[in-house]
């Protein structure tokens, strides 16, 4: 049965020919339909984005970014494990892990999201007024300080100090050691000595007066880089990290192959 009719002049269709299109009319505007959504789903970030951050970054850094990136894009899915220590991020099946330094293993790329972030000493006025103000790092041995364990088996960290080419890793002893910088905000509010800290996380009692700043011209400020494996660097989870690297107005920078970290030895 025909469903075109040709002439030298013309092509028409027959009647046969209306009435099978006319079947078929529905379900090729619904694969037409398909095809533009999938076009369109190619210019688009969608899908999980799973992430290991520390509590700090995800209130400070990552979470201010992050919001209106979902508003904007409601196909992804982000997942964050909240985790202060180092995380094997390819074992634990991450597609990304956001840190604040430079420790950068082989095989990673980091991505900044963020300006530097400065870390500072502080103390209460009611402990500085009772033991004093330290004036070098090496005047902490006489003082109570907070420290922190990055993970249960980790070690305790190193207090950092930079100042006109002279760089020192403190070791310090206390009292309270804690495994996230916000009971130690508490502490450290409470007269239970010295914490070394984002100074993002201290800026708001700071300014309220509950704390002090106390070596600030030995002060040292880290990146904050978002860490990707390379062998992770392309599909969705690309996509979704990259958008979140647009947001930090940041670039790639490669990654060295081996690091020694005096903060944990």
């Amino acid at each position: 049965m025909p469903l075109l009719m040709r002439t030298t002049r013309r092509v028409a269709v027959t009647e046969a020919g209306k009435q099978l299109l006319l079947t078929l009319e529905p379900g090729l505007a619904r694969i037409e339909a398909g095809v533009t959504a999938l076009q369109r789903l190619r210019h688009t970030p969608a899908g999980l984005v799973r992430l290991t951050v520390s509590d700090h970054m995800i209130h400070e850094c990552l979470w201010p970014r992050l919001s209106p990136l979902l508003k904007k894009y409601s196909d992804i899915k982000v997942e964050m494990s909240q985790q202060n220590g180092f995380v094997d991020i390819v074992e634990g099946n991450f597609d990304a892990g956001v840190r604040i330094g430079d420790d950068i293993l082989k095989d990673m790329v980091a991505v900044r999201i963020a300006p530097d972030i400065r870390f500072v000493v502080i103390g209460s006025s009611t402990y500085l007024a009772e033991r004093g103000l330290p004036l070098h790092p090496s005047q902490l041995e006489k003082h109570d300080c907070i420290n922190i364990r990055l993970s249960p088996t980790g070690p305790l960290y190193g207090w950092e100090f930079v100042r006109q080419g002279e760089n020192i890793v403190k070791k310090v002893d206390g009292q309270l050691t804690f495994s996230s910088i916000y009971p130690m905000l508490q502490a450290v509010k409470d007269g239970y000595g010295l914490a070394y800290l984002p100074e993002s996380s201290a800026l708001a009692g700071i300014e309220a007066g509950h704390y002090c700043r106390v070596l600030e011209d030995w002060s040292e400020a880290f990146p904050a880089d978002m860490i990707i494996p390379i062998m992770s660097i392309t599909g969705s989870g690309k996509d979704n990290t990259d958008t979140l690297h647009e947001k930090g107005k940041s670039n790639i920078t490669c990654c060295a192959p081996d690091f020694k970290n005096e903060r944990f030895t």
